[in-house]
């Protein structure tokens, strides 16, 4: 039983030891069905150039802060863009190519809120009268802890 059992250690430790050396190289395909590789799109995303609108805004706003002199042209040119980077560098913004929003809200040419949020009108000669609370809104928790004019 002893020289059975020894056998059978010898068989198995020689199979394993020889396994790696009989094995094939061959690459498993993945199983999720991915296997084709898809072509690398290189198409730039994002704003590729500043709107010669836009950038006729930027530059009058850049001449009243004497970071550019000149008349807008409306083309980003080297002239612009280097005064639009010393604008950002002098209040500590990036100096990328592209205007900082933070810069471009500094010269007056941020997001235009007038008109979106809807206002509530007081009139002045209206005098304000408070009437005293009913006994039910006297006893509720915010009434009992509201500033009192």
């Amino acid at each position: 039983m002893l020289f059975v059992r020894a056998c059978q250690t010898i068989l198995l430790t020689a199979a394993l030891v020889a396994a790696p050396a009989f094995a094939e190289r061959s690459h498993r395909t993945p199983t999720s069905g991915h296997s084709k590789k898809k072509p690398v799109s290189h198409k730039v995303q994002g704003q590729r150039g500043i709107d010669p609108d836009r950038a006729r805004e930027i530059q009058s706003a850049l001449i009243k802060q004497n970071y550019l002199s000149g008349e807008p042209s409306g083309q980003w040119d080297s002239e612009t863009q280097t005064a639009m980077q010393k604008f950002q560098s002098d209040n500590g913004w990036q100096t990328k190519l592209t205007p900082d929003s933070r810069a471009l809200i500094k010269l007056g040419l941020g997001p235009d809120h007038t008109g979106t949020l809807p206002t509530t009108a007081k009139s002045v000669d209206a005098p304000q009268t408070k009437s005293p609370p009913s006994v039910a809104e006297a006893n509720t928790l915010a009434s009992a802890h509201s500033i009192q004019n």
